[in-house]
């Protein structure tokens, strides 16, 4: 273990602030005066913003950083740029730029922070965009993250909520990292466990979009800080609803049992507390109840298809080697939005 970044004290994306304390921020912010090519905004809880240049062209702008998750410098740089450019493929576009942004204390090993930054230029290269600078700052600890410009037919955007009833719901990665995450940082993950998880996060989703775009695709988002209910819901928005079959949802196989020996977060029980009681859990046991919870970093994107398309998608998502899954369907909005069964 490194000694300069053993303070993984709850990092990637389980130092989000909470939904709840997030939207009633935003909500007071002005929303300005209305601009017919801003094609999304904040306002629709998206996962980046588009901005409509010509009739077929608009850049999709966004950016994230957080502390690190784990304690390897380069990895953490893997993961915070895998994560960061994931919104732009869950709004179905092509990154093109991006920006480095450290947070970094100026007494620590300047090697690190190179690390780190190699693997964050890593991803991007693999992304095929191109790293063209960034900003810089001390701080008391290390932080890392990208902004990043993509672009995207104004007619082809992925918005995470235009669902349609009967659509499946395909998840493209494994839940249950934020846990694995937390069993590590005692030091109670096994290597197996912390491997796929590593794998998770630092596999782009530019794969799995590669793959959904040959369907017809209806809604799509990744599933990071708010865990997947919490992302589900924002895809549901006010008109639908949802079932899900716990059995179905992809996981680390060891999460559960850390899980129920309580290694969970306390982004987890934010998530909890602010989308709980929209659902409706039916028998499912608690350590489901927090993988479904939990925060992820770098997660999988969510997709809603219509059926026969979401089995088409699966077959070839699986040969990307990660665990996924169709985890339900889109319904008639209900009492509460989601039932878990």
């Amino acid at each position: 273990m490194r000694d300069e970044i053993v303070f993984c004290k709850g990092g990637g994306c389980t130092a989000k602030l909470g939904p709840e304390i997030l939207a009633s921020v935003l909500e007071k912010l002005p929303k300005g005066n209305a601009d017919s090519n801003l094609l999304v905004g904040f306002d629709r809880s998206d996962d980046a913003a588009v901005y409509q240049l010509t009739p077929d062209l608009a850049i999709i702008q966004t950016l994230d950083f957080f502390p690190p998750m784990v304690d390897d410098p380069y990895i953490f740089g893997q993961i915070a740029a895998a994560n960061a450019l994931s919104d732009i493929y869950a709004m179905g576009g092509e990154v093109k730029t991006a920006l480095n942004i450290v947070c970094f204390p100026e007494k620590m090993d300047l090697n690190v922070l190179g690390e780190i930054m190699l693997g964050g230029n890593e991803k991007v290269k693999e992304a095929e965009g191109i790293l063209v600078g960034g900003h810089s700052i001390a701080d008391i600890d290390v932080k890392y993250g990208l902004s990043v410009m993509g672009i995207i037919h104004p007619d082809k955007i992925y918005r995470n909520n235009s669902c349609q009833e009967g659509d499946h719901l395909l998840l493209t990665k494994p839940l249950g990292v934020g846990i694995v995450c937390a069993a590590q940082r005692v030091e109670k993950s096994s290597k197996e466990a912390m491997a796929l998880a590593i794998r998770s996060m630092t596999t782009l989703n530019k794969y799995a979009v590669e793959i959904i775009k040959r369907y017809e695709v209806h809604a799509c988002t990744d599933v990071t800080g708010f865990g997947f209910l919490g992302h589900l819901l924002e895809m549901l928005g006010c008109d639908f609803g949802a079932e899900i079959d716990s059995l179905q949802v992809p996981h680390i196989p060891e999460s559960l049992h850390y899980a129920n020996e309580f290694f969970i977060t306390a982004a987890a029980q934010r998530n909890r507390n602010h989308v709980g009681d929209r659902v409706d859990f039916r028998d499912v046991p608690f350590a489901m109840e927090e993988l479904l919870f939990d925060p992820q970093t770098s997660g999988g994107l969510l997709v809603s298809l219509p059926p026969e398309d979401a089995r088409l998608a699966l077959k070839e998502i699986e040969m990307l080697g990660l665990p996924c899954g169709l985890v339900g369907k889109i319904t008639q909005k209900n009492d509460k939005q989601i039932i878990v069964k």
